[in-house]
């Protein structure tokens, strides 16, 4: 059921002005029953004007009547043509004033983990405009020293299941388009459930493949034999030049 506009302040005018059950107000406004009985209390909505709803063409008076005389009666949204297919509104998605700074961080993260995604998809992804995708992946950014790559799943800017979905479109088209995969692209297009469920693989880096085999031998001891005569009996020479200083002290 669709949500009726200002949905708090039309929760406190029906609090106030009619006889309507927490339950009811809570489901025609999508807000829990607490929070309805908190406003009935004061505790919650404090200082917030009533919307009335029937005044501003979403509640018909008969429909207001029905459920006052009527607990388990829910309440409908009047119809209204001019609405019908806002919520097809197409474009990039409206993101909240604290979280557009973090656009950038992500728009890095998409580019860089997930390239074969197209401008229009990270567009609708994280609420940006194509320009600024482009200056993104071409560096030429304004303050592209500064960003650092963030998943937009984990700065709230998208859910997982819509980011899976895009990477399985876009992995679709490149499969028709028939351009070649690598082992690696094939793996980073899986969706998240798909690849929580694939073994891990062990593979050994490639600069220390190899090493598993490899011992170092230890070197051979040297062993050296010593006679008494090479250690007691000076060489010839040796007995000469002492003959030699001999015969010059005399």
């Amino acid at each position: 059921m669709a949500k009726p506009l200002m949905a708090r302040a039309t929760a406190v005018w029906l609090v106030d002005n009619t006889t309507l059950s927490f339950k009811q107000i809570a489901d025609f406004t999508e807000m829990h029953e607490l929070e309805v009985q908190g406003i009935a209390d004061g505790d919650v909505a404090a200082g917030v004007k009533g919307f009335d709803p029937v005044a501003n063409n979403q509640l018909t008076q008969e429909e207001l009547d029905t459920a006052e005389k009527n607990p388990t009666h829910k309440l409908k949204l009047k119809f209204n043509a001019s609405a019908v297919g806002e919520e097809k509104r197409r474009g990039p998605r409206y993101t909240p004033l604290s979280k557009r700074q973090d656009r950038p961080a992500s728009i890095l993260w998409l580019v860089k983990f997930h390239p074969e995604l197209a401008d229009s998809q990270i567009s609708k992804l994280v609420g940006t405009t194509k320009p600024t995708i482009q200056a993104i992946r071409e560096r030429t950014h304004w303050n592209i020293a500064n960003i650092q790559p963030i998943d937009p799943v984990a700065l709230g800017l998208c859910k997982q299941s819509e980011l899976d979905a895009a990477v399985q479109k876009a992995a679709a088209k490149k499969v028709r388009e028939g351009g070649p995969m690598t082992d690696e692209e094939r793996r980073k297009l899986l969706s998240t459930e798909q690849s929580l469920g694939m073994d891990p693989e062990t593979k050994i880096p490639s600069a220390i493949e190899g090493l598993e085999t490899f011992t170092l031998s230890e070197p051979e001891p040297v062993e050296k034999h010593f006679s008494a005569d090479s250690l007691f009996n000076l060489p010839d020479d040796a007995d000469e030049d002492d003959e030699d200083e001999d015969d010059k002290s005399r």
